[in-house]
C-alpha cells in the first residue's frame, strides 16, 4: 500500500470512529450521518482503492495500454531500409534463419524477411514473411504468379483487383497471378502474415501508393519498373 493509501485508509477508521463518538454523544442527526455514509466514507474509500491499483501496476512494471501503443508507434523506423542477409546459409541445407534472410522495412509500418526459392534450393516455392503494425502494408503491386497468404491471428482489409474486403485471422487468401492487390493490418495489434509463391524467383511490379491507407498518411513510394 502506498503513502497515500495508508494515509487515506488511517483518516477513514478515525473518521468511522469520531462519527460514533458524536452520535452517541451529541446525538448526530440523520441528514449528517447520512452524509458520512454516502460522500465521505466512499470518497475515501476510493482513494484507498484507486492508490493501491495504481502502486500495483508501477510496481508490475508494466504499462498502460495507451502507453504500450504510444511506444509501439514511437519505435517504428522514420525511413525505409533493405537489409541483406546477415549470415551466409548453405543452400543444401534444409532449415534456414531469419537472419539469413533479406530484411526490409517499408513505410507506414511493415517490417518483412525474404526468401527467393532460387537462391536457397527451392525449386517452385519463395516466401515473404511479415511483421505488419496496424495501418501497415505494402504498395500497390502485382506478381507474375499466383500467391497465397496466410494469417493466423489479426484483421487484415485487402484490395484484390477491383473488390475490396476486411477478413478475420485465421484464413489462407489466393492472390491470382497478374492481378494487382495489396492489404493492410486492419487491427490494433501487429501481425506475421506469410506469403507463399509458387515460384523459385516471383517477379513484382510496383504499380502505386497502398489506397487503402487514409490520404495524408505515409504511404510507401512506388517505385518505378519491376522488382527483384
Amino acid at each position: 500500500m502506498n503513502e497515500l493509501a495508508t494515509r487515506a485508509a488511517v483518516w477513514l477508521a478515525r473518521l468511522i470512529g469520531y462519527s460514533s463518538r458524536m452520535r452517541n454523544t451529541l446525538g448526530l442527526k440523520t441528514p449528517a450521518r447520512r452524509f458520512l455514509i454516502y460522500f465521505v466514507v466512499p470518497t475515501i474509500s476510493a482513494i484507498v482503492i484507486f492508490g493501491n491499483a495504481a502502486t500495483s501496476q508501477k510496481q508490475s512494471g508494466v504499462p498502460p495500454p495507451a502507453a504500450q501503443a504510444n511506444a509501439s508507434q514511437e519505435k517504428l523506423p522514420d525511413k525505409e531500409f533493405t537489409h541483406p542477409p546477415e549470415k551466409p546459409h548453405d543452400p543444401t541445407a534444409f532449415v534456414f534463419n531469419f537472419d539469413q534472410l533479406e530484411y526490409y522495412y517499408r513505410i507506414p509500418g511493415e517490417f518483412t524477411h525474404r526468401l527467393n526459392g532460387d537462391q536457397y534450393g527451392f525449386e517452385s516455392l519463395s516466401f515473404i514473411i511479415s511483421e505488419t503494425h496496424p495501418g501497415g502494408g505494402p504498395g500497390l503491386h502485382v506478381h507474375d504468379t499466383e500467391e497465397a497468404h496466410v494469417l493466423l491471428e489479426g484483421t487484415a482489409e485487402y484490395r484484390i483487383g477491383d473488390k475490396t474486403f476486411t477478413v478475420q485471422a485465421p484464413y489462407v487468401a489466393r492472390v491470382p497471378a497478374g492481378v494487382q492487390h495489396t492489404f493492410i493490418n486492419a487491427g490494433t495489434k501487429p501481425f506475421n502474415l506469410i506469403a507463399v509463391f509458387a515460384s523459385k524467383h516471383p517477379n513484382t511490379k510496383r504499380i502505386g501508393p497502398n489506397p487503402l491507407i487514409p490520404a495524408g498518411q505515409k504511404r510507401e513510394e512506388p517505385r518505378s519498373g519491376p522488382i527483384p
